[in-house]
């Protein structure tokens, strides 16, 4: 345990990560990596870890902000966290988003927090097929 009055770093990334989500200034360094939560964090360490290309984070197509995009390849990467989508509206709605996402030629792979968490190799795999699929298209 730490000293009182002491943040942990995890504390103090997750203020910055919402000082950044509410356009508060917070320096170039602090939010280099453009991730709103632990999980797209996570999910670059994979991205590292298995040497896939970095994606853009956290970007705009048309009204739609993705989490994750490989432009080249028109490849978007959702992350899903439960407390974050759970219910049916929002299941509805990413289902319509997909959509969407798919009519303007973009493939869509949505990763739940478990799968980033439990399955790195794995979700490594699927990526480099997804993105060697796409690549060109």
């Amino acid at each position: 345990m730490g000293r009182p009055g002491m943040v942990s770093s995890g504390e103090l990334k997750k203020a910055i990560r919402q000082a950044s989500v509410i356009g508060l200034p917070i320096g170039d360094d602090a939010a280099a990596d453009r991730t709103r939560s632990d999980l797209e964090s996570d999910f670059l360490a994979i991205c590292r870890r298995y040497g896939l290309p970095q994606p853009e984070v956290n970007v705009r197509i048309g009204p739609f902000l993705v989490d994750f995009l490989w432009r080249e390849e028109r490849l978007v990467v959702e992350t899903d966290g439960y407390r974050y989508h759970r219910g049916r509206a929002a299941f509805q709605d990413d289902r319509s988003r997909e959509v969407e996402l798919m009519r303007l030629g973009y493939g869509v792979m949505h990763l739940a927090e478990r799968q980033i968490n439990a399955e790195g190799r794995r979700v490594a795999e699927a990526l480099t097929v997804a993105l060697a699929g796409r690549h060109g298209d």
